[in-house]
């Protein structure tokens, strides 16, 4: 196994050093321009040793992991000395491999592996990392490396292109971020029958854990309920003199997600094309 060294000391270099420590990979050190993280890092990752240079830590190790912020990958890697054989890994989801460009003229192998996954503080992103799915760009034999972790994290893997970045990127985004948006419009909602945040995501919870097992469980299209599933124009209607009313300035986005699941209600089979045409031409004409 590769000895790993990891430049940024955040909860996502945090994750796969720990856990990649605890089954067997011998993480040598930490560098990041704060000590303190960086000591906690090292005390948390058996064998690992905080260093002071980052170039220090790199003549030091057969692959480096950069987990620092996506905007100064580059710089980082700019400002390292690397050798031929060796490794540079980065850990986003929307940079490309062509931000390591430098150590790939200094002859190391570059490659990035990126987990599709939720990393809100540093405890909870060590127990979510194992059993993700890892996006994986790199070239042989450093792709094959990189799968062996993702293999050994209990997960599943993905290959992707410099061009395809972007794009799965913006798609974790809608999944994940903007999850969180919509489920926030709706709370935000019932202030306007008196209710409070925290009661609305009280009542919403159980609601979203059971869509989420609902996706798991049963999959697209079957997944789907609710009335453009069943096809009750009616409902929409008032749900879109509701929001006129009390939140205009949602409705383009509510007339958007309803376009949207349409196609879903139709392949789920529950959605008639007679039914699907009367919300579509609803929708479609509440946006003109």
């Amino acid at each position: 196994m590769p000895e790993l060294g990891f430049i940024g000391a955040g909860p996502v270099g945090t994750a796969f050093a720990v856990n990649l420590s605890q089954l067997g990979y011998r993480v040598i050190g930490i560098f990041d321009v704060v000590r303190e993280a960086a000591q906690r890092f090292a005390n948390d990752v058996s064998g690992c040793q905080r260093y002071e240079k980052a170039q220090d830590l790199a003549d030091s190790a057969d692959m480096v992991f950069i987990t620092t912020p996506d905007d100064i990958i580059p710089k980082v890697t700019d400002g390292i000395k690397w050798r031929a054989g060796q490794s540079a890994v980065h850990c986003s989801g929307a940079s490309t491999v062509h931000s390591l460009e430098t150590a790939r003229e200094q002859g190391a192998m570059v490659g990035s592996i990126h987990p599709c996954q939720t990393f809100a503080g540093r405890e909870q992103a060590i127990a979510n990392l194992p059993g993700s799915t890892f996006a994986i760009e790199a070239e042989e034999p450093l792709k094959t490396t990189l799968t062996e972790i993702a293999r050994a994290l209990k997960g599943d893997w993905v290959y992707l292109t410099s061009e395809d970045k972007a794009l799965y990127h913006a798609a974790a985004c809608i999944a994940c971020n903007y999850f969180y948006t919509l489920v926030k419009i709706a709370t935000d909602l019932w202030h306007n029958f008196g209710k409070s945040t925290e009661e609305a995501t009280r009542a919403y919870l159980p609601l979203l854990l059971g869509s989420v097992n609902n996706i798991a469980n049963m999959g697209f299209p079957d997944c789907l309920t609710g009335p453009i599933a069943r096809g009750d124009v009616k409902t929409i209607q008032r749900h879109l003199a509701a929001l006129e009313k009390y939140a205009p300035d949602i409705l383009p986005l509510y007339k958007q997600l309803g376009l949207q699941t349409i196609p879903i209600g139709i392949a789920k089979g529950t959605l008639s094309e007679d039914k699907a045409e009367a919300l579509r031409s609803l929708l479609e004409n509440e946006l003109k």
